[in-house]
This record gives C-alpha cells, sequence and structure tokens, in this order.
C-alpha cells in the first residue's frame, strides 16, 4: 500500500474513531446535555467516559495527522497553496490530538488547543479551496468552500448570538462537516491511480 491510500484510509478511520468515542462517552455518561456542557466536559468525568473520549480524541487527531501528511500533502501536487493548506490541517489534528491529552483539568492549555482546533480546521479548508481552484478542479474548491463555511458558521452565530449556553453543539456541528469533508476526499484519493 502507497503512502496515499495510507493516508487516505487514516482520514476515512479518524472521523470514524472520533464520533464513536464520542458517542459512546456520551451514552456512558447519563448527565451530559447538548445545551449545557462542552463535549470536552466528558474528559474529566471519572472512569470510562473520560478515557473513551480522550482516547478516541487521541486517536482521531493522530490518525487525521496522518491523513493531512501522508494523504493530503501528496494530493494537493506540487502546489504551494496546497502544500501550506495541508501544513494547517496537519496543525489542526495536532491540536485535536492535544484536547485528548491536555484535558479541561490542564488549565487554560486545554483552552487554547481546543480554539487553536476549530479555528484552523476552517482556515486549512479555505487555503485548500484556493489550490483546488488555482488546478480548475472546481468540483473541490466548491465542496471545499463550503466546507469550510459550514464549519466556521456554528462558531460565528454562537459568538454572535450565543444561541446555546454551551458549546457542544457548535462543536459537534463544525467537526462533523469538517470529517464528510476528510471521508471525501479520503475517498477522491483511493481512487487517484498512483505509480
Amino acid at each position: 500500500m502507497n503512502n496515499m491510500r495510507i493516508g487516505a484510509t487514516a482520514g476515512i478511520v479518524a472521523p470514524i474513531i472520533a464520533f464513536s468515542c464520542i458517542l459512546l462517552a456520551i451514552t456512558s455518561y447519563a448527565s451530559f446535555s447538548w445545551t449545557h456542557n462542552a463535549l470536552s466536559d466528558l474528559g474529566v468525568v471519572w472512569g470510562m467516559t473520560s478515557l473513551i473520549f480522550n482516547g478516541g480524541v487521541i486517536a482521531a487527531g493522530i490518525s487525521g495527522l496522518i491523513f493531512a501528511v501522508l494523504g493530503l500533502y501528496r494530493f494537493v501536487g506540487q502546489s504551494q497553496v496546497g502544500k501550506l493548506g495541508s501544513a494547517v490541517f496537519g496543525a489542526a489534528m495536532i491540536a485535536l490530538t492535544c484536547i485528548g491529552i491536555f484535558n479541561e483539568s490542564f488549565v487554560p492549555i486545554h483552552y487554547f488547543v481546543s480554539v487553536t482546533f476549530f479555528v484552523l480546521a476552517p482556515i486549512a479548508l479555505f487555503i485548500l479551496t484556493t489550490s483546488f481552484a488555482h488546478k480548475n478542479q472546481w468540483d473541490l474548491a466548491i465542496f471545499t468552500v463550503g466546507i469550510a463555511v459550514a464549519a466556521a458558521l456554528p462558531w460565528i452565530f454562537q459568538f454572535a448570538i450565543n444561541y446555546v449556553p454551551k458549546v457542544a453543539i457548535p462543536e459537534a456541528v463544525s467537526a462533523l462537516v469538517v470529517s464528510i469533508w476528510a471521508i471525501v476526499l479520503a475517498t477522491k484519493m483511493l481512487g487517484v491511480k498512483t505509480t
């Protein structure tokens, strides 16, 4: 299996790990509220809940980094803008990994790595949109910019109108749309013929 296929496979695996573990952690913690918790609150619940959540986030972040380095970086070819977007996406995945390593007990590190992840992910997609557009890959450009906007809007609305007391919903929506993008791109990479 070549490096791009390894990276692409990791890009499909990462969201599956992330959301499976998040949902398992939520199921294990009856007090969780979508409107009155952050997802990271699960990372400091004593017992299996925190182990499942933190372990899943770490594993997903590492898988996402493999996707960025082995898959995405090669998929964009010689485009310097594309390589920059891949690097920023990789940095977002490092931040995601750190969310699981430095749970809410680590103040203020957890806040900084969480903000870094949710800021860098859409920025990476906006940069990659430019790369795809320059290469006349308009289907990917339109899809990627749509995902970037969808990942940013929950946070823009949250800070503008504070539509929920806590941030589990914007976190989940933003992460979900980025995950959809990663799976679609990874699937496309698996169809690319390499020599």
